[in-house]
C-alpha cells in the first residue's frame, strides 16, 4: 500500500502506521531485492564482499550517429531456446573460464602459461603473467571479484624485466604482443574497474616500451629490451602490417587517461606513416613493411597472419575516437573494397565464401593462394561492425584501385553497404562450415582450397545480372554432406583454441539479431567441452579429424581473453559490452568510446574532423 492510495479521511495516526510500515516494506525490498534489480557490467554471483562500481561508458560524441537500435530478427530466424537455457549456457562458460584460470593460478602462476595436459608451466611472453593479464577483463565481465582482487597485488609490484641469459646481451619483448595482452588488458580492467594500480602499471608498461619506437618512420620496430633501452631494429630494419599497425586504440585511450602527449604521439606518427604509403598498385596495405622509410613492399597482400590486426585497426580507431578520425575511416573503407574485389572467392561445388591471400598483388590480375586461415575468421564480424556502426555516407568514399576496367565500371553500380553486409555473412558462414565439417566439431588452422574457385565479385555480376534469384553467392552454401567432391582439403590439421570464428559469431548475433548464430556458438562450445577440456585447463588440439583427440599441451592466454569472453558475450541476454559505446582491441580487451575534449585536441595537436 501506498500514501497516495489512502483515504484521505483516514486518521493522522492511520497515517503514520502506514507510513512506518510502508518506509519498512521498502527498506526490506531495497537492501533483499537490490543485487537481482539492479543492472550492473558484472555478473551477480560474486564472491567477493567488496563489489567493483559498473563502468560509465562516457556519452556519445555530440556529432556521432546516434545509438541504432537492436537488431530484429525474422520469425525464421528467432532462437526457439528460452532465456533461462541462455543463463544456464552463458553460467557454463563462466565454470569453463574458472576452470582454466584457477588451473592457471594454481599450477602455473606467476609463469606466463598453463600445459594444461602435465599441470606444468612455460614462460612463452617475457615471463610476465602474461595469462593473468589476459584474463582480467574476462574476470570483471564475468563479476569474478575474487579473482580480480587476487590479480591486483601481482600487478603493483611487477617491474617489467627480463631475464638475460647472458649478462649485457638484449633480450627483447615483443612490442605487438605486449601491447596487445599487457597493456591493452590492463587498460580494459582499469576502464572497468577505476583502480589506480592498472592505468599506473599500464603507463609504466608504455614508457618501458617506448625505445621500439625509436625507427625513421615512426612505426614500431619488432621488440624492446625494457631493462637497456634497446630496440630490436638495429638488427631488423623490416617488420610485418599487423607489428607496425596494431597499437593506435591502446596508445590514444593510454593518453585519454594520462593526459601525456608522447603516448598520444605514437598513435599519432603511425597513421601518419600509413596515410603516406604509396597504395595506387595494390589498394590496400601489403603484409611487408621497411621501418626505416615507412613504405610497404607491394607484393603480397592478406588478412591473415601477419596483417590482419592491421585492418583492423583503421574501422576501430574511427569508432574509438567518437568518429572523427577521417584519415582511419579512409583507409578501412578502401581497404574492404579491395579485400571485396580481389580477396574474395567462391568455391565451385559447396558455394563456400572464403577470402584468400593474393601475390603479385601490384599487377592488374593478382594470383591467389587459395589458401583459407582460422586467423582471417575475423573479418566478416569487423565488416558486420562497419555496417552496424558507420554512417551512410562512409560506404561513398572511394572506389578501389587497381581492378580491370571492367570491374571498375561494374562496382559502380553497387550498394556498398549492402554488398559488405553479404560479403559479411557468406564469409561467416564458410568459417563456421570449417569447424561442422571436423569429425570433432573444431576447426583446422588453415585449409587450402582447389584453385577451381571463382571471384566472388565476378559471380556477384552474375547473379544480378540474372535478375537476383535466389540468394547471393556465398550465402547460402550447401552441407559438405549434399556434395560428392569437397572443395577444400587441410593444410594445418591443428585447432589452438583460436577465437576468431567465435568473435565474428558474436558480432554477426549482434548486429543481425539472427538466432542460428547463438546456436552455432553453443555447438561450438560443446565441441570444446568435449574434446578439449583438461584435468588442469584446457588444451590445443593436434589434429581436428582425429578421433579420439590427441592434445597437444597449450592453453594459449587468448582462450581466456577472447574464445572464453566472446562465448559469454553470446550466450549472456544482458548487453554486457554495448557496441555502440565499446570497441574490443583485438585481444578482445573493450575500451570505451571517447571524443576529444578541445583542450585535448589542442594540447595534442589533433587536427579537428574535416
Amino acid at each position: 500500500m501506498s500514501i497516495q492510495n489512502m483515504s484521505r479521511h483516514a486518521s493522522y495516526r492511520h497515517v503514520g502506521i502506514v507510513v512506518l510500515v510502508s518506509a519498512l516494506l521498502l527498506t526490506f525490498y531495497h537492501f533483499s531485492g537490490r543485487r537481482n534489480s539492479t543492472t550492473t557490467l558484472f555478473d551477480e554471483s560474486s564472491h567477493s564482499e567488496r563489489p567493483l562500481p559498473p563502468p560509465q561508458p562516457p556519452p556519445l560524441p555530440p556529432h556521432a550517429p546516434p545509438p541504432r537500435p537492436p537488431p530484429t530478427a525474422t520469425e525464421d530466424t528467432v532462437s526457439i531456446v528460452p532465456k533461462v537455457e541462455w543463463a544456464r549456457r552463458a553460467h557454463l562458460v563462466k565454470e569453463a573460464f574458472l576452470h582454466a584460470y584457477h588451473g592457471y593460478e594454481t599450477y602455473a602462476a606467476p609463469h606466463d602459461e598453463l600445459l594444461p595436459v602435465t599441470g606444468g608451466s612455460v614462460d612463452n611472453f617475457n615471463g610476465w603473467s602474461v595469462t593473468m593479464y589476459d584474463s582480467l577483463s574476462t574476470i570483471l565481465l564475468m563479476g569474478l571479484h575474487d579473482e580480480f582482487e587476487r590479480a591486483l597485488p601481482a600487478i603493483e609490484n611487477i617491474s617489467f624485466t627480463l631475464k638475460h641469459p647472458v649478462i649485457g646481451a638484449p633480450v627483447y619483448a615483443p612490442f605487438f604482443e605486449t601491447v596487445i595482452r599487457h597493456l591493452g588488458g590492463l587498460l580494459s580492467a582499469y576502464a572497468l574497474s577505476y583502480e589506480p594500480v592498472l592505468l599506473k602499471a599500464a603507463d609504466a608498461l608504455a614508457v618501458k616500451l617506448a625505445p621500439v619506437f625509436n625507427t625513421t618512420s615512426g612505426l614500431p620496430a619488432f621488440g624492446v629490451d625494457p631493462d637497456f633501452g634497446a630496440s630490436s631494429i638495429t638488427i631488423r630494419h623490416l617488420a610485418v602490417a599487423a607489428e607496425v599497425g596494431s597499437c593506435q586504440l591502446e596508445y590514444a585511450y593510454l593518453s585519454r587517461l594520462t593526459g601525456k602527449k608522447e603516448h598520444y604521439d605514437r598513435t599519432a606518427a603511425i597513421m601518419k606513416a600509413l596515410s603516406e604509403v604509396d597504395l595506387s598498385s595494390v589498394g590496400m596495405f601489403a603484409q611487408d613493411f621497411d621501418l626505416n622509410t615507412g613504405q610497404h613492399f607491394a607484393g603480397h597482400i592478406s588478412v591473415g597472419a601477419a596483417s590482419d590486426s592491421l585492418h583492423e585497426y583503421l574501422l576501430k580507431l574511427y569508432l574509438l575516437t567518437g568518429q572523427k578520425d577521417q584519415v582511419s575511416l579512409d583507409l578501412y573503407v578502401k581497404t574492404v573494397n579491395r579485400i571485396l574485389t580481389t580477396l574474395l572467392y567462391v568455391s565451385s561445388n559447396r558455394g563456400l565464401l572464403y577470402v584468400t591471400d593474393a601475390i603479385h598483388a601490384d599487377k592488374s590480375e593478382p594470383i591467389p593462394t587459395h589458401k583459407f586461415e582460422h586467423l582471417s575468421c575475423f573479418l566478416p564480424g569487423l565488416i558486420a561492425l562497419g555496417v552496424h556502426s558507420l554512417p551512410d555516407r562512409a560506404f561513398d568514399n572511394a572506389q578501389p584501385k587497381g581492378m580491370t576496367a571492367e570491374d571498375e565500371q561494374e562496382i559502380l553500380q553497387y550498394d556498398w553497404k549492402e554488398l559488405h553486409m553479404t560479403a559479411a555473412k557468406g564469409l561467416a558462414e564458410a568459417c563456421y562450415q570449417m569447424y561442422e565439417d571436423q569429425p570433432s566439431g573444431l576447426g583446422p588452422e588453415e585449409v587450402q582450397f582447389h584453385q577451381d574457385g571463382k571471384l566472388w565479385i565476378r559471380e556477384m555480376r552474375k547473379w544480378r545480372a540474372g535478375g537476383k534469384r535466389g540468394k547471393p553467392p556465398g550465402v547460402a552454401p550447401k552441407k559438405k554432406t549434399d556434395v560428392k567432391r569437397e572443395d577444400y582439403s587441410l593444410r594445418k590439421w591443428r585447432y589452438l583454441l583460436r577465437p576468431e570464428t567465435l568473435e565474428s559469431i558474436f558480432l554477426l548475433w549482434k548486429t543481425t539479431g539472427d538466432g542460428v548464430w547463438r546456436e552455432r556458438g553453443w555447438a561450438i562450445f560443446q565441441a570444446l567441452e568435449k574434446h578439449t577440456k583438461t584435468g588442469f585447463g584446457y588444451s590445443t588440439v593436434h589434429n581436428v579429424v582425429q578421433l579420439p583427440v590427441t592434445l597437444d599441451d597449450e592453453m594459449p592466454s587468448y582462450f581466456l581473453a577472447e574464445t572464453l569472453k566472446y562465448l559469454y558475450l553470446l550466450f549472456s541476454d544482458e548487453d554486457l559490452v554495448p557496441l555502440d559505446s565499446w570497441v574490443f582491441n583485438t585481444e578482445a580487451h573493450p575500451l570505451p568510446i571517447f571524443d576529444w575534449s578541445s583542450w585535448e585536441r589542442s594540447k595534442f595537436n589533433i587536427p579537428y574532423e574535416s
